[in-house]
């Protein structure tokens, strides 16, 4: 347990709340939330509320509204979240299916530990828990803050007003509203403070550096004459003439096993090879420049379809910004074609 971690403080208020609110819990449609892919609740407190960064929940029998306070207003560095992400009916349901958690002897590992020799900014990040969600070097919010090339006072808005700062980022951005409705909440400045903020901004910023928002997107295969024609479109989402630019831009993509390149469209082919870390044969086409709002477009048709189990998918790596410290492992991967 670090200093940063708070107590989890609950109060004996008696039998749960939902029944006085008229609330029907579903303790499955409380696991669907726990378990699906929409929150990430799970990253802290352990896939069976067993407790990890965050406290545990197994074998609290945490009432309705110990659950709701929690949510609404958390006393640790967790973010609160509003009605819109997770309304009284989700917290009815999630309080019915903690209900049913064995209590565990042990809170499980934190997903991700403090580094050896961490800079101050990471060694906060972490500790205040924004890794357990984003990763030890922050991959998402370095994009996000790259795409506008944010000062302090965006990253800080982004932060402690998320939910009504992101879908306005997004909107600047000319991107859609979020599909998901569990996002990341808003931060307590009480609990994470302007100082321990302005440290992880300035080790994103100055240290690690911001990246590009490079996005590569595959179509479905198409059949055709000569095999299975797959479209790629790559393209820099920064804002323009704000934004980060990359340069020395390599774009990878992972055949299927046996499948043999019969044709390619696209400037800066280089052709096919072995790549050992993939154990697989890639195509690669090289790209000098994205700058922001930059779109690029390719295609490849291959002498087979990919499958469930072994499809087209690629990554995008550059060359530069590249972090200023410690190996160049920035990379977007690219998702495996729909079948």
């Amino acid at each position: 347990m670090n200093k940063f971690m708070l107590a989890f403080l609950l109060l004996p208020l008696g039998a749960s709340a939902a029944f006085a609110q008229g609330l029907a819990a579903d303790a499955k449609a409380g696991q669907a939330i726990w378990e699906g892919n929409e929150t990430q609740c799970k990253n802290c407190h352990g896939r069976a509320g067993e407790g990890a960064f965050g406290p545990d929940l197994a074998g609290r029998g945490l009432s309705f509204a110990q659950f709701k306070q929690a949510v609404r207003r958390p006393w640790g560095v967790m973010p609160a979240y509003v009605d819109s992400q997770i309304n009284d009916q989700d917290i009815a349901n999630l309080t019915a299916w903690s209900a049913g958690l064995a209590k565990k002897e042990q809170p499980g590992p934190w997903r991700f530990e403090v580094p050896a020799n961490a800079p101050a900014g990471q060694a906060v990040a972490i500790n205040m828990g924004c890794s357990q969600c984003h990763g030890v070097t922050l991959n998402g919010p370095r994009g996000d803050l790259g795409a506008i090339n944010a000062d302090f006072d965006a990253f800080a808005k982004l932060v402690y007003t998320h939910t009504d700062e992101m879908p306005k980022h997004r909107a600047l951005l000319d991107e859609p509203p979020s599909p998901r409705r569990f996002m990341m909440g808003n931060f307590s400045r009480t609990r994470l403070p302007e100082a321990a903020l302005r440290e992880i901004y300035n080790w994103a910023r100055d240290d690690i550096g911001f990246r590009p928002p490079l996005a590569g997107q595959l179509s479905a295969g198409v059949k055709v004459a000569r095999g299975v024609t797959y479209k790629l479109h790559v393209e820099n989402g920064g804002l323009k003439d704000r934004g980060l630019a990359a340069e020395g831009v390599t774009i990878s993509l992972v055949l299927p096993a046996g499948a043999k390149v019969v044709g390619t469209t696209g400037a800066g082919y280089q052709g096919v090879h072995m790549d050992e870390a993939a154990k697989a044969n890639v195509a690669v086409w090289n790209l000098a420049k994205s700058a922001p709002r930059d779109e690029a477009d390719y295609s490849i048709t291959l002498s087979k379809a990919g499958t469930k189990d072994d499809n087209l998918r690629g990554n995008i790596r550059w060359q530069t910004p590249a972090p200023k410290t410690g190996p160049n492992t920035d990379v977007a991967n690219i998702a495996p074609a729909p079948l």
